[in-house]
């Protein structure tokens, strides 16, 4: 039987992920957005530039009774930080199991989240990437961490003019890998961008976040020292690499509980 999934958040992402769970034999019973969305009212299969699904997306106004009504086994969040802990409240109370690819959350929020799905007893994967290469990427840069004890680490990301929240998820996500494996609080090292006269200083991790023209996503991971520079770098080539392991975390979570990450998705 195919798995029926309710997609929160509709834009290039979320019709993103409606295009490849439909091609993936997987049945979209809902869709959701805001309730002033341009997108309330369309078809959601027609958004995501697929033939009609008969499904329309609606208003979140209304996502008690559209989860009861159409019963999805998964329920993925492609929102914003404020509408994904307002949803995810919602979906806890139905004991339906998320799969949480939005980004942007501060800490509070993010413990705010994982405290609603721990106490509901229901199973999530969150990911600020759902994409199987930068899972990879990630890893890479985990064992790379390990080895290049005292090299020079700086981060750079680069999306398209239309990302908000700035450094990207990912970004943050690569910092924190390289913090634990350093044993170094992310707080006392992360610096975000450099002005002014300053000599570098030992253990910092540098994040910088260009934001111009269709840039999909790319993200480089510079390890420097005196004589040499390796560089681990992923670049999406569409918004489908960032939906890829979408799909893989769905049927991974159905039936689980608790909360777990894409590496867990993939076994990494």
């Amino acid at each position: 039987m195919a798995m029926k999934i309710a997609m929160l958040g509709m834009g290039r992402m979320g019709r993103e992920i409606v295009r490849n769970a439909t091609e993936e034999g997987m049945e979209v019973v809902a869709a959701i957005d805001k309730d002033d969305s341009p997108a309330v009212g369309e078809d959601a299969g027609t958004l995501a530039g697929i033939r009609a699904l008969g499904v329309n997306v609606t208003g979140s106004g209304n996502l008690a009774e559209i989860l009861e009504e159409s019963k999805p086994d998964v329920v993925i969040d492609f929102s914003s930080p404020t509408a994904c802990l307002e949803n995810s409240a919602v979906v806890c109370a139905k004991r339906i199991n998320m799969i949480i690819g939005t980004t942007g959350f501060s800490d509070g929020e993010l413990r705010e989240l994982k405290k609603n799905i721990e106490s509901s007893g229901i199973g999530a994967v969150i990911s600020p990437n759902m994409s199987v290469g930068v899972n990879v990427f990630w890893d890479l840069v985990r064992n790379a961490t390990g080895l290049l004890k005292g090299y020079d680490i700086e981060i750079t990301e680069a999306h398209h003019r239309f990302k908000k929240d700035a450094p990207s998820g990912t970004a943050k996500k690569t910092a924190e890998i390289i913090a634990e494996e350093l044993g170094e609080s992310l707080s006392d090292s992360v610096v975000y961008g450099r002005k002014g006269i300053k000599e570098r200083q030992a253990g910092e991790i540098g994040i910088h976040a260009i934001r111009a023209g269709d840039i999909v996503g790319e993200h480089t991971v510079m390890f420097s020292t005196l004589g040499e520079r390796l560089e681990i770098i992923h670049r999406a080539h569409s918004r489908r690499a960032f939906s890829s392991g979408v799909g893989m975390a769905v049927k991974f979570i159905h039936g689980k509980k608790g909360i777990y990450g894409m590496d867990d998705v993939l076994g990494l």
